[in-house]
């Protein structure tokens, strides 16, 4: 796959995941109450509604600064920043280790379920880039970014 179509991808991938993380994050703050919570004496604790909320603009700023690299032809940097992204998806899996959690509405159902796919399909993308990193970039801009840099 060519730079301009993994580029195209990432923008739709992360488009829509920015869309998706928007309604499910929202959702997940202002119902707080309405999502099954751990028992008490669970090994690992639920996080707080301020951590959800705070969690969105974490990943969301990793998500952006994965995607300025990109442009920037730092590919293997974006990787890792992407990789990170995708955990604001994957992290919804964790509603799934809760009892009750399938019995949240179907609309609720279908957004953390959303979330999830758009999570692993972007560290799809992230793990897939890195591997092929060498061959996104063009070699003008691969003997550019290996070039000695003024005064160092």
């Amino acid at each position: 796959m060519s730079y301009l179509r993994a580029t195209r991808l990432l923008c739709w991938l992360l488009g829509v995941a920015f869309v998706v993380s928007v309604v499910h994050y929202l959702d997940n703050y202002v119902s707080y109450d309405e999502y099954p919570q751990p028992a008490d004496d669970a090994t690992v604790p639920a996080p707080s509604a301020g951590v959800i909320g705070s969690a969105w603009f974490v990943f969301t700023a990793l998500g952006g600064l994965g995607l300025l690299m990109w442009f920037r032809r730092h590919i293997t940097t974006a990787a890792v920043l992407l990789t990170g992204y995708s955990l604001s998806g994957l992290v919804g899996i964790g509603h799934y280790t809760v009892p009750g959690a399938t019995d949240m509405v179907w609309w609720r159902q279908a957004h953390v379920v959303v979330d999830i796919v758009l999570g692993a399909a972007v560290l799809g993308f992230a793990l897939w880039a890195a591997r092929h990193s060498s061959a996104l970039i063009p070699p003008a801009a691969r003997s550019a970014q290996q070039a000695p840099q003024p005064g160092a």
